[in-house]
């Protein structure tokens, strides 16, 4: 795999520290990875492509069309009269026929800026795929080391308690301890070797679920380095996520594209103009002789000015409002539903640092009182059931704590998803960045004419600014 490193001078400290015998993979690797080949981005960043057509194909409306125009057709006529008999007829043409919409009533002008809006609301749907792309990452790479740490603990203690077992067997043939203290010892083995087998089985679902959403399976995985661009206060983050959340700017956005609509269903009062010629010829298709064939040339100006729509057009304003006081309504549920989504990350990041910060504490405490207690049962002070319970509380703390570096870690990705950091940028990943916007420019002024400034500008007289 890729080996990409954060830019952040902790990131490099980190890696520099944490290189063993044979170069482990960093989450730097796998977010890389990820950000590069993930099926379900990679399905986000084509959508967005297929959405940048619908502003090209909004643009279509004001510019010229072309065609080549054939037509042939054949008549037999029976006369009742005898002495008339029966004759053919035919005839065929041939031409170009161009057509160029000079005014839509503002109409198109107001689907420009409701495209446009779609595609900003778009991209901004777009980084919030990548973030969660990202924080599944994140939270797959600590599943896994997680749940390694977990294994390793288990064989840990399974290899104490085998030698617990010896030595407690050893100490009854001597008549030191009864047969109780060989079945405590017994029991407490058998336990340990039904929780390995469950920390395996969590690793290898862990394992699978890092090569699904990476796309390689996990090798070696490096310690973790402090996550870039956590707010000092819950205040900060609040302000952080007004500013760079994408669902908040996507709402947003879809909001301004639907209050174009408005408008765009409201020009649908106003006239409309567009100008046609055509030119060819005109003539007998059989026999074939060119000096039959004659010259066609038309032009004319339709100007079209909606009377009477059945109610159409006002059906098509009050759905359109409709629509658009859906958005305006989704703009504040979406407000809402960040500052909950805030909150909660904010506080399970605080609750999980203290836990951790307890849980090592703990860990230490434990581990102090497991050493004392063997020390005291090789002195005879102390039963075989004392040193099982201290082994016990031990590997319970270190379980505990991986879990709560794991927790504490997911919750502050959880937090950079909420404020809208959750990036490549203040991830500092070497990858290039997705750049959806130079995607856009590629494709905006696909098939344009020297004519659409003119036509857009003719066309703009007649938008209706304001949707209410």
């Amino acid at each position: 795999m890729r080996a990409a490193l954060f830019l952040t001078p902790l990131a490099l400290a980190w890696a520099a520290s944490a290189v063993p015998a044979v170069q482990a993979e960093t989450l730097a690797d796998a977010l890389s990875a990820a950000y590069q080949s993930n099926p379900t981005l990679m399905q986000a960043r084509a959508q967005q492509r297929r959405l940048d057509e619908t502003y090209v194909q909004t643009e279509t409306q004001l510019r010229p069309t072309l065609s080549l125009v054939g037509q042939g057709s054949y008549s037999h006529y029976d006369s009742p009269n005898i002495n008339q008999g029966s004759f053919d007829t035919n005839s065929g043409s041939l031409g170009l026929s161009a057509s160029q919409t000079l005014y839509s009533g503002g109409k198109t002008t107001s689907d420009l800026r409701a495209a446009d809006a779609s595609v900003l609301a778009g991209r901004q749907s777009l980084r919030a795929s990548e973030a969660d792309i990202l924080n599944q990452v994140i939270s797959a790479y600590m599943d896994v080391r997680r749940d390694a740490s977990i294994l390793d603990i288990r064989k840990a203690n399974l290899e104490v308690l085998r030698t617990q077992l010896a030595e407690t067997t050893a100490r009854k043939d001597v008549g030191q301890v009864t047969p109780t203290d060989v079945a405590q010892a017994r029991a407490q083995y058998a336990q340990a070797e039904a929780l390995l087998a469950t920390a395996e089985g969590q690793l290898r679902t862990s394992r699978a679920n890092y090569q699904a959403v990476v796309g390689e399976a996990p090798q070696g995985l490096a310690p973790e380095p402090d996550l870039p661009g956590i707010p000092d206060t819950l205040d900060a983050a609040f302000e952080a996520a007004e500013r760079a959340n994408p669902s908040l700017a996507a709402a947003q956005m879809t909001e301004t594209a639907s209050r174009a609509k408005v408008a765009s269903a409201r020009n649908g009062y106003g006239p409309t103009l567009s100008a046609t010629a055509s030119a060819g010829y005109v003539g007998p298709i059989s026999p074939l002789e060119t000096r039959n064939y004659g010259g066609q040339v038309s032009a004319g100006l339709t100007l079209t000015q909606p009377l009477y729509s059945g109610g159409l057009i006002a059906s098509q304003v009050r759905q359109a409002l409709e629509q658009n006081n859906s958005d305006r309504f989704g703009v504040d549920k979406t407000h809402r539903d960040i500052i909950r989504q805030v909150a909660n990350a904010w506080s399970t990041m605080v609750s999980a640092k203290a836990n951790r910060l307890a849980t090592q504490e703990a860990r230490d405490a434990a581990k102090l009182a497991y050493d004392g207690v063997h020390e005291e049962y090789r002195a005879g002070l102390r039963t075989t059931l004392d040193v099982l319970l201290a082994e016990q509380t031990l590997r319970d703390t270190e379980i505990s704590l991986a879990t709560a570096r794991h927790d504490e870690y997911l919750a502050k990705s959880s937090l950079l998803d909420a404020i809208g950091a959750l990036n490549v940028q203040t991830l500092g990943l070497t990858v290039p960045a997705y750049d959806p916007k130079a995607a856009f420019d590629r494709v905006k002024s696909a098939g344009g004419t020297p004519l659409d400034s003119v036509a857009q500008t003719l066309d703009r007289v007649g938008a209706v600014h304001r949707a209410q």
